[in-house]
């Protein structure tokens, strides 16, 4: 199945409908622990890590028509110049094991990789075998490095341009 997309920034106007592509991915808020809300998905908007400014995040959507299909989460320079981070990638339901997924984010790493990063990272929860799947066939491979948060653990991934 060939897809187009539209990206577009996502903004609070656009929640209701991030609510429902995330409620229809319940395994992966079973891992996190959570149920997603309209709150959560506001404070994921606006969430940076330390040292980083709103200018370095890319929160968008990828629209099929007016259909959000995929959420993004992408934050440049981080943790160093040459690295992308991948703070949050989720897929609707109904273009989930169609490739849909993989196809963007080799785009995604190729725009990176044209605009001189030399290395994307991502974490994804420990306990969440079919991310690892997902990330590891995607060309991810684990960096050693685990953070335990207070609900999960998370596995941090890499990938060189």
């Amino acid at each position: 199945m060939e897809f187009t997309f539209t990206v577009k920034k996502l903004t609070e106007n656009d929640v209701p409908e991030m609510l429902k592509l995330c409620q229809g991915n319940p395994l992966y808020y079973k891992h996190m622990k959570i149920c997603p809300t309209s709150e959560n998905l506001k404070e994921s908007m606006t969430a940076l890590p330390s040292g980083k400014r709103e200018a370095d995040k890319y929160f968008v959507g990828f629209y099929d028509g007016n259909q959000l299909a995929a959420i993004l989460d992408l934050i440049l320079h981080f943790p160093n110049p040459q690295t992308a981070f991948i703070g949050w990638f989720i897929i609707a339901k109904e273009y989930q094991h169609q490739g849909t997924g993989s196809a963007l984010v080799e785009e995604i790493l190729s725009k990176l990789k044209h605009n001189n990063f030399s290395k994307v990272r991502l974490g994804y929860i420990k306990t969440n075998p079919q991310s690892r799947r997902f990330w590891e066939k995607n060309g991810f491979t684990p960096t050693g490095v685990e953070s335990r948060e207070e609900q999960y653990t998370v596995v941090i991934m890499e990938k060189i341009l």
